[in-house]
């Protein structure tokens, strides 16, 4: 899959398309929903290649920043989401103060005209854009008249409510990750490179993989947590471990011993020989296993309650 970060990158040589445009932030069910039909209209058109187009940063983050959300995947991580569900190329169009005056008739020309050579567009039916979000569907659908491309504005419902990245932000906020990854489809993922911690956990025997919290990124409410870890890329010389691996996750600032940085911890059940530091790890939550962390009283107090997590996590994920 090919993934193009602006126009300037786009291929010169890139046939007609069919387009789907948005944040995508997540890609959750109803994002998927979209891509299945872009992909089913692009094979209606001759077998076109699909591209989805999103932004970075947020475009909230450049209008509002205050009110810009947190975010629930990366660029890169999202753009290999959007591969999965049926993307033949991402275009990461850089969101910026320019980009943001265009008017919809300019976003039109630049990017669906002139570098996508958009056939058909497939957006959510609540999909506005351009200069002070003046562009929605039916303004697709007037300049599609013009230039010669089909548009299709799709609901994005779920089982009970619309999907949207908003309810699983939500989720996420209440430590329902279950709930989250009903949402998207698989389970909630954080990415990060493990960084050399306080060594606690070693010395108590559970040994961690930490990953810092990015204040502008959605993590999990505080809490203990049963779920995954996967190396993505080893650390300079270490092994590479290729398969998933069980874990009990801490998210938190480990109020026992005064934390302030608020982090994931990661334990993978039953081993104490990975080479994990430097090494951009991949934490699936699976289950929630207790709430808001405790400060313990005492270390064999928390020993107690580690081994109590572990076992937790080994049981969800055995059953799983």
């Amino acid at each position: 899959m090919r993934v193009w970060h602006g126009l300037d990158q786009v291929s010169p040589d890139l046939g007609p398309t069919v387009v789907t445009i948005g944040n995508f932030d997540g890609v959750h069910r109803g994002h998927q929903e979209v891509l299945a039909h872009a992909r089913a209209r692009a094979a209606e058109l001759g077998g076109l290649p699909v591209v989805a187009l999103t932004f970075d940063p947020h475009p909230m983050r450049v209008l509002r920043p205050d009110h810009a959300p947190l975010m629930l995947s990366e660029p890169e991580q999202r753009a290999e989401v959007l591969g999965r569900y049926g993307a033949d190329a991402v275009l990461i169009l850089p969101f910026t103060k320019e980009v943001s005056g265009w008017s919809p008739e300019e976003f039109i020309d630049r990017v669906l005209v002139t570098a996508l050579h958009a056939k058909a567009v497939v957006v959510g039916e609540n999909f506005r854009f351009g200069h002070k979000a003046a562009g929605h569907v039916d303004t697709l659908v007037q300049a599609g008249a013009q230039y010669g491309f089909q548009v299709e504005g799709l609901s994005l419902a779920g089982d009970a409510q619309p999907w949207s990245s908003t309810y699983v932000r939500e989720r996420l906020a209440d430590g329902d990750v279950e709930a989250a990854a009903e949402a998207l489809g698989r389970p909630f993922r954080v990415t990060g490179v493990v960084v050399e911690g306080d060594k606690r956990g070693r010395e108590l025997g559970y040994p961690t993989a930490n990953i810092p919290a990015d204040p502008g990124a959605a993590v999990p409410q505080d809490g203990v947590y049963a779920g995954w870890l996967t190396v993505i890329t080893p650390a300079p010389g270490a092994p590479a471990y290729p398969d998933p691996l069980p874990a009990a996750i801490s998210v938190g600032s480990n109020p026992t011993f005064d934390g302030v940085d608020r982090r994931v911890e990661s334990y993978v059940l039953d081993r104490d020989d990975l080479e994990l530091y430097g090494a951009t790890v991949a934490i699936d939550f699976v289950a929630r296993l207790r709430g808001t962390q405790i400060r313990f009283d005492s270390i064999d107090e928390l020993l107690v309650q580690m081994k109590a997590d572990v076992d937790g996590a080994r049981g969800l994920l055995t059953r799983n």
